[in-house]
């Protein structure tokens, strides 16, 4: 009888097994009656019940049944015991009514247990609770009858239901796995079909054997109901050795885990089995497929294009072919995980299988991750082939645009800066087509390779009309590249003679600007006539060297102008002429001219004055009577006033206009020098006048004295 099929009898708690145990060792059975009426059926089903519990060696020792009466009637007790001797008469050594007290007297009498313990089989005694313990120790009593045994019914059916249940659950577990193992053990046909059934057991062994463990552990620690010696009584647990069987645990615990370990190896070899032809059946899932689908793909893809736009719709297609492939390589790299592991468990029987298996799927995967590869390659150098040639035809395109625009720099500085771009344009040009015919070779050399990739298929046709295609471009390019060539180098030339042009035109108006600053020094710094005859000759001197200077200045200027002309007329450049710059070059020249002639006039005469002034200064008074030249103070006087008032005079240029040398204060300067000079003269034309005179009076004396 299983504890769940009469729970709730049960849970009445008409009849219970506390634990506890008389002298003799016996069980102690207590019946406690209530007020209410009790069902016999109930109260014998649960005493059956709880008679099934205790061992045969337990039930031999026979049981102490005390019947508690104090809250009952006296004809449900004679029942209760005339009950007994129907459902357990061999096992009840000695039955203990608990009777209320002076309640039962003269009932009692009426009805004598010991006169019929012949006709019972067991004896039957009325005893008050506070005397129940002449025949039981109160520490195998409950607390209802003054003991310290713990006793908590339900704690104890929960437990009870745990331990049918495992007990239950364990032997169907057991017997299942007995089959399913014993099936194992047969032939391969069988253990086919054993694994094509895929039997499961009808309860998880891993939680029986946990609730069995748990169950074990309870006995073991004498804890059953769950109690820990409350009240101050002890702690005896109801469900030991002898109640509940604990070597049976441990026998089914034992039986459990030896048919549990026999059935994961079954389950074990059934995984690998079905692990097995599982990856068979996805390695050549994965093997049809790329030499199937996967390789026709790149059968139809040959070419690589025409231009960019067409290489990238290629590496488009070629991307979507990838993420197919990628799909299966992710397949291939889990079947290779899976084999690995299966390799490293060592069984021999599967490794030559698995070996072959594995080979078989990385030659496939490997070949058609190759094939991939260099078609990504091929299609990678045509992209950048084509990139490279659309860049140095834009560079082309550019680069003749500048050289057939028209040439309008405003200075030669333009022009350079115009040259050294044109030769950096050059430059780059050269570089892209080097850059260019270097990924065309790469990309040649590419394709006379791809016949060892070729699927099976003839690409020599469509190999040569790649070829063709990269070879025309690369002609192509380099004709149009010497044509810019060749009009760069007309293009340079031009750009020099501007140079020259530009550069003539500069040193022409520079050669003005120079003769513009010698024409300056010469009125403003050109002004001592010298305070001497030597000193001005030197100045002389200095002035026709200056005056050299000068002429070489404006020969210098005129070769120029005349050089832009050749020029100009060379670069057809009609539009260009010398401009102002040969007026203004005449112009300057012409003021030159008037100014260094006066300048030379001035020194000519300063010269003249001093060399006669010089003549006379340089006599002695003594010699006075000798000098009978009175002209030469005549030219003195002559030449210094006419000095004097040139000096007054501005130079007239050609064009009207007047300049004067050097300020008013230099002018003045200069004036009171010969002034002083002038004076000098003067006062030796006095004394020599006077020494005339005394000679003329001296020789009137003399002439008397002869006479």
């Amino acid at each position: 009888m299983e504890a769940s099929k009469i729970l709730s009898v049960l849970k009445k708690k008409l009849a219970f097994l506390s634990g506890g145990k008389d002298r003799r060792s016996g069980l102690i059975l207590t019946i406690p009656l209530c007020t209410e009426q009790t069902s016999m059926e109930e109260l014998s089903a649960t005493l059956d019940y709880l008679l099934g519990i205790p061992s045969e060696k337990c039930k031999a020792r026979g049981f102490t049944v005390i019947v508690d009466g104090r809250k009952s009637q006296w004809n449900i007790v004679k029942t209760v015991v005339l009950m007994l001797q129907n459902v357990i008469p061999a096992e009840v050594s000695l039955v203990c009514v608990v009777k209320p007290d002076e309640f039962w007297d003269k009932k009692v009498t009426h009805f004598c247990f010991w006169k019929e313990k012949d006709r019972l089989g067991f004896e039957v005694i009325l005893v008050s609770a506070n005397k129940l313990t002449r025949y039981i120790e109160p520490c195998q009593l409950t607390d209802e009858f003054g003991g310290s045994l713990v006793y908590d019914h339900l704690d104890w059916l929960n437990k009870r239901l745990v331990f049918e249940k495992f007990t239950k659950e364990s032997t169907s577990l057991l017997d299942e796995l007995t089959v399913i193992n014993e099936n194992e053990k047969g032939s391969q046909a069988e253990k086919e079909r054993s694994s094509e059934s895929n039997i499961l057991p009808s309860f998880d062994p891993e939680t029986v054997l946990q609730t069995g463990h748990e169950l074990l552990s309870e006995l073991q620690q004498r804890r059953f109901n769950g109690s820990e010696g409350g009240g101050g009584g002890t702690a005896w647990s109801p469900m030991d050795d002898e109640l509940l069987a604990q070597p049976q645990v441990m026998k089914l615990l034992d039986s459990l885990r030896e048919q549990y370990t026999k059935y994961q190896e079954v389950c074990r070899q059934r995984s690998k089995r079905s692990q097995l032809e599982e990856i068979q059946t996805k390695v050549m899932q994965v093997v049809n497929w790329l030499e199937g689908p996967g390789t026709e793909q790149l059968r139809t893809q040959w070419g690589i294009g025409d231009s960019i736009r067409a290489s990238q719709a290629l590496q488009q297609k070629h991307e979507e072919i990838e993420s197919q492939h990628s799909e299966w390589f992710a397949v291939y790299v889990e079947l290779n995980q899976q084999i690995a592991a299966l390799l490293s468990a060592g069984d021999e029987e599967d490794l030559m299988e698995l070996k072959g298996l594995q080979q078989q799927l990385s030659d496939v995967c490997y070949r058609q991750a190759s094939q991939l590869e260099f078609r990504q390659n091929v299609l990678q150098s045509a992209h950048e082939f084509h990139m490279t040639a659309q860049d140095l035809s834009q560079q082309l395109d550019g680069l003749l645009g500048m050289l057939c625009a028209d040439v309008a720099p405003a200075d030669g500085a333009a022009i350079q800066q115009t040259l050294k771009h044109l030769e950096e344009k050059l430059k780059s040009v050269e570089g892209a087509l080097q850059s260019l015919r270097e990924k065309g070779q790469v990309l040649l050399d590419q394709m006379s390779t791809q016949t060892s990739f070729s699927y099976g298929k003839d690409v020599g046709i469509e190999n040569k009309e790649n070829i063709d295609h990269i070879q025309s471009v690369m002609e192509d390019m380099q004709l149009r590249k010497q044509r810019c060539e060749d009009m760069v180098d007309v293009r340079r030339l031009k750009m020099l003679q501007m140079v020259q042009l530009f550069k003539c035109e500069e040193d022409a108006s520079q050669a003005v600007e120079w003769l513009g600053e010698l024409l300056d020094a010469l009125l403003k710094t050109h002004i001592r006539l010298g305070d001497d005859s030597q000193e001005t000759k030197v100045l002389l001197e200095k002035h026709k060297k200056f005056v050299d200077v000068a002429q070489s200045t404006y020969d210098y200027g005129r070769q120029l102008l005349q050089a832009t002309v050749v020029l100009c007329q060379s670069l057809r450049c009609t539009t260009r002429s010398s401009g102002d710059t040969l007026p203004r070059l005449n112009r300057v020249w012409k003021q030159f001219t008037v100014t260094s002639d006066e300048r030379q006039h001035r020194l000519e005469m300063a010269n003249a004055f001093h060399t006669a002034a010089d003549k006379i200064l340089r006599e002695s008074p003594e010699l006075a009577e000798l000098m009978v030249d009175v002209d030469a103070y005549e030219e003195v006087e002559t030449v210094g006033k006419g000095l004097l008032d040139r000096l007054t005079v501005p130079v007239i240029f050609p064009d009207g206009s007047e300049q004067f040398f050097g300020s008013p204060g230099d002018m003045a300067s200069s004036a009171e020098s010969i002034r002083e000079r002038m004076k000098l003269v003067e006062e030796k034309r006095f004394l020599h006048e006077e020494a005339e005179q005394r000679l003329d009076e001296e020789a009137l004396e003399a002439g008397p004295r002869e006479s």
